[in-house]
């Protein structure tokens, strides 16, 4: 009788063990997923990257494909006439940041976006895509990370 209480209460210890376990790889699988998904875009952000220096020593727009798609080039805000130059999802992005009241943390943008900001992954593309507003004239990105709009 006493070994088969040892044994069901072994046999409970082991399937608590067992969730445990199956938990903890979960979890493990999602943060090699999201780190697989943060390598291509920093692949992708070096090309792009690579391409508007190059596009830039030329002084002429360059187009650029990535993943075999055309991506449209940000211009710089002193080449652009108006903000009616960059792709819809960038005048959206700008104007987000121009309607708060402050500097804005990406993470604001997302929400606002309707992204799911507790996923880790989820707002790389979109800092992404405000670094370049910031590195083209049209944002300002403060040294805390937070961007606002340039007037």
């Amino acid at each position: 009788m006493q070994e088969r209480r040892w044994i069901t209460t072994r046999r409970s210890e082991l399937n608590a063990l067992v969730e445990q376990l199956t938990q903890q790889l979960q979890e493990v699988e999602v943060e090699r997923d999201e780190l697989a998904i943060a390598e291509r875009v920093l692949n992708r952000l070096a090309e792009q990257a690579h391409a508007d220096a190059e596009a830039a020593d030329s002084g002429a727009p360059v187009p650029v494909k990535v993943a075999g798609r055309a991506v449209l080039l940000i211009p710089h805000r002193s080449d652009a006439a108006d903000e009616g130059a960059l792709p819809g999802d960038y005048r959206k992005l700008l104007a987000i940041v121009r309607e708060a009241d402050g500097p804005v943390q990406v993470r604001a943008v997302g929400e606002r976006l309707g992204l799911d900001a507790s996923v880790r992954g989820k707002l790389e593309p979109l800092r992404a895509k405000m670094t370049k507003l910031a590195d083209r004239g049209w944002l300002h990105k403060r040294p805390d990370g937070r961007f606002t709009a340039r007037s």
